[in-house]
């Protein structure tokens, strides 16, 4: 599966974004979605993940409350919706792929990448 994430921006404090992530190729429904982040000078951290039908999800806690991950494997797209965002999630967010069934938080343990889009929220 390939992997394109998009809608990425500057953003306020307060302000909410919501990301994409349109996925081509194999089928979608195949697999387990992530969002990781990774501010400037730091390592990639986990954010949100999705399992294959969209009937669980798991956040890290410092985005708990703020974001929804969602997924329409009709339109094999991926989103991230972000409320309240603050300055500390100014990153580079991507998506990932995974199998079925193999919820992890690293990000070694997913195999699909997508590009990345920047979020930078002001202060």
């Amino acid at each position: 599966v390939q992997l394109q994430a998009s809608g990425g921006g500057l953003v306020q404090a307060g302000g909410s974004l919501r990301l994409s992530c349109a996925a081509s190729g194999r089928s979608f429904s195949d697999y387990d979605m992530g969002w990781f982040r990774q501010p400037p000078g730091k390592e990639r951290e986990f954010v949100a993940h999705i399992t294959w039908s969209g009937s669980s999800t798991y956040y890290a806690d410092s985005v708990k409350g703020r974001f929804t991950v969602s997924r329409d494997n009709a339109k094999n797209t991926l989103y991230l919706q972000m409320n309240s965002l603050k300055p500390e999630d100014t990153a580079v967010y991507y998506c990932a792929a995974d199998s079925r069934g193999t919820y992890s938080r690293r990000y070694q343990n997913y195999a699909r990448w997508g590009q990345g889009t920047l979020v930078t929220v002001s202060s």
